[in-house]
């Protein structure tokens, strides 16, 4: 009986994964963890063959294009005006402290010199040259954290499994060989942790490609765990649009921010991870040239001022056009975030969600003993604050320093402004005791 209870437990514990069980974060991943929640602010790079056709990095399964035409793409693909110091220059003037470039989206073109596939920038097309080697080299220079974001699905691929999308892509198995295709996404990960420099995370999606069939088995757990030996500080993220896994270091909405889902892909509940809520400055992630609907800069702070209240990072899409320029717009963009983080990024930076929480006036963020209250929406000139247990010593607006006063009852505080807030964002900070 005892050897019979014996067997059943080990193939139970053969049977269901043991990294819920396993995995302890690392010292120097705990610390990245820290530094990641301190950036608070980048930038996304949606950058493929499908910039050629100017119609969203989708087009391919929408329009149910041929894997073997569309691979025709490369051969004509020559972003002449590429030049990594330039897009890294744009991208820290705006303020953020990292990018996350698409490595391989799910049209399944590699953006970076790989020895297992020769669908790739450097041996496919004219170009020749290694974007993301450059990309490293300048953020690496600049001072600018690298991620990489990496497809867990590939409507080209022959060995890669169907799911619900790419399926009029007109590979011949819908079965695929998921061992092969498994060998080869662990082979890439380990060249993007190897040849590429420090990378500060790896950005996942596709996981939801398989929704209709739930007991597929990504292997994750072996994927992460690569992960973290290559380069233990390097943070693993997954967009599955459902509660982190283990293994996992941050929690990804997308184009949402945490509790809420207005988008229809987020609604899971908040971890106590870093956050993450990623965002397209227009409509489409990558280029489309159809789509100048540009968010203002007014609604892109005010975008990344909620994300920070919700202690949340901001993750906001740039899709590079063909040529290897970044839109006119788009740089116009960073360089008017850039202007107000240059006045205002002390309240953001390093900071954590307040003591008080989202409001539809704004709300707040915390460092220490400051408590930054962020004004988004007012039409008053008094503005309470819940804090019956907190004890506020001053009170000022954080821009110039001007004296503001305040009035203390049995549930809070009333903050007395001098005017009704009109600006981007009028921040008073707190001195709480």
């Amino acid at each position: 009986m005892k050897t019979r209870l014996l067997s059943f437990l080990l193939l139970c514990c053969l049977a269901f994964p043991v990294r819920a069980q396993s995995y302890q974060p690392t010292e120097e991943n705990l610390k990245a963890r820290q530094e990641f929640r301190d950036k608070k602010f980048g930038i996304f790079l949606h950058w493929g063959l499908y910039a050629m056709l100017a119609t969203g990095e989708w087009t391919m399964t929408n329009n149910n294009l041929n894997y073997k035409e569309y691979a025709k793409l490369a051969g004509g693909f020559y972003p002449s005006k590429f030049d990594a110091a330039k897009w890294v220059a744009a991208i820290k003037a705006s303020g953020a402290k990292y990018i996350c470039f698409t490595t391989r989206h799910h049209e399944g073109f590699s953006m970076f010199d790989t020895k297992y596939s020769d669908y790739n920038i450097v041996d496919a097309t004219p170009f020749k040259r290694d974007v993301l080697k450059e990309l490293a080299d300048e953020c690496h220079k600049q001072g600018i954290g690298l991620h990489l974001y990496y497809s867990h699905i590939d409507w080209y691929r022959e060995d890669a499994v169907w799911g619900r999308t790419g399926r009029g892509t007109g590979r011949p198995n819908p079965k695929g060989n998921w061992d092969s295709y498994y060998a080869f996404m662990n082979n890439q990960l380990t060249e993007l942790l190897t040849n590429y420099g420090l990378i500060g995370a790896i950005w996942f999606d596709g996981v939801w490609d398989q929704d209709e069939n739930p007991d597929f088995d990504w292997e994750l757990d072996e994927q992460y765990a690569l992960i973290h030996k290559l380069q233990p500080s390097c943070l693993v993220a997954n967009n599955h649009h459902i509660t982190p896994f283990p293994g996992e270091d941050i929690q990804i909405f997308e184009r949402d921010l945490p509790g809420e889902n207005t988008a229809g892909l987020s609604g899971q509940d908040v971890s106590s991870l870093p956050l993450e809520t990623c965002q397209t400055m227009n409509g489409m992630w990558g280029y489309k040239i159809t789509d100048q609907n540009y968010k203002s800069t007014r609604e892109l702070i005010q975008y990344l001022v909620s994300a920070a209240v919700k202690d949340a990072n901001l993750l906001m899409n740039i899709g590079p056009q063909p040529d290897g320029e970044l839109p006119e717009v788009a740089v116009q963009r960073l360089a008017e975030m850039g202007e107000w983080m240059k006045t205002y990024g002390e309240t953001i930076y390093g900071t954590r969600g307040g003591c008080v929480g989202p409001h539809p006036w704004g709300g707040t963020t915390q460092k220490g003993d400051k408590l930054y209250v962020h004004i988004l929406n007012l039409q008053d000139k008094a503005l309470f604050l819940p804090l019956a247990d907190r004890k506020v010593k001053k009170a000022r607006y954080f821009v110039d320093g001007t004296p503001v006063k305040f009035q203390k009852n049995n549930e809070g505080y009333t903050l007395l402004l001098n005017a009704v807030p009109t600006d981007v964002d009028t921040v008073i900070e707190l001195e709480l005791d």
